[in-house]
């Protein structure tokens, strides 16, 4: 009798072990899998942790002249206006056409004009633009419904600008920073509008192979004008330089 019954226990402990290990190895990739969760979900969680973890650490220009900004916690937008700017307003090169223009003739490809002479040598009709913002090829054709296309944005918006110590300024100084051609750039029109006055901390391209580029020239157009950053617009911007060491600023032709 015990003979007939010892393989049956035996059995019994195999299948037991067998469960065990199976239990074991299950809630060894559980553990796993939420190490793994949270070790990336962190950084977004906790800025310290992101800065232990080297999320935000950044090398090259455009991280060293983000660090010579001052930093401003308390930004003030009382009293904004885009008219203060007059953005449009000005002629600088002397050519009869304002800053639209310009930048849609610097910015697009295969350009046409709508005359030969006079400001219609400079009104741009149509052209092609490799959109930054999105990666996309807009078709530009001057007209009532079509010309909102392509749309002309400040990478470091008018109300940002003027929260971050433009206010202070006195009119020339904004008309200027308003047509600086630095400071603009033709864009596909609907991701201009989402944008808004955003800053980096709330904006950035879905084009992501122009992350780098773009928060680098805002960098430099804030260090060109000594304006001020936040704190969240500071990691963010140390968040996109970690992705592309070394970047640059561009230059300020």
């Amino acid at each position: 009798m015990s003979r007939r019954h010892h393989p049956a226990r035996f059995r019994r402990r195999r299948f037991s072990a067998e469960r065990l290990v199976e239990r074991v190895l299950i809630l060894v990739i559980l553990a796993a899998l939420v190490g793994a969760a949270v070790g990336l979900g962190l950084p977004e969680i906790s800025p310290t942790v992101a800065s232990i973890t080297g999320e935000r650490a950044a090398t090259g220009q455009a991280a060293d002249v983000l660090a010579t900004l001052a930093v401003d916690d308390d930004p003030n937008a009382s009293g904004y206006s885009r008219d203060a700017f007059g953005y449009r307003e000005t002629d600088d090169d002397g050519n009869g056409c304002d800053i639209r223009e310009d930048v849609l003739a610097r910015d697009l490809k295969d350009v046409t004009f709508k005359g030969a002479t006079g400001r219609y040598a400079c009104t741009v009709a149509s052209g092609t633009l490799d959109d930054p913002y999105t990666g996309k090829t807009i078709r530009f054709t001057r007209g009532a419904t079509t010309s909102a296309a392509v749309q002309i944005d400040h990478v470091v918006a008018l109300e940002n600008a003027w929260q971050s110590g433009a206010r202070e300024w006195d009119t020339a100084k904004r008309y200027r920073y308003g047509n600086d051609p630095y400071n603009l750039l033709a864009v596909d029109g609907p991701a201009n509008q989402e944008k808004g006055s955003a800053s980096a901390a709330y904006w950035l391209p879905t084009n992501g192979a122009y992350r780098c580029d773009y928060v680098a020239r805002q960098i430099g157009v804030k260090s060109k004008y000594g304006l001020t950053v936040t704190s969240a617009e500071k990691d963010a911007m140390l968040a996109v330089l970690h992705t592309c060491p070394g970047q640059a600023v561009p230059a300020d032709q």
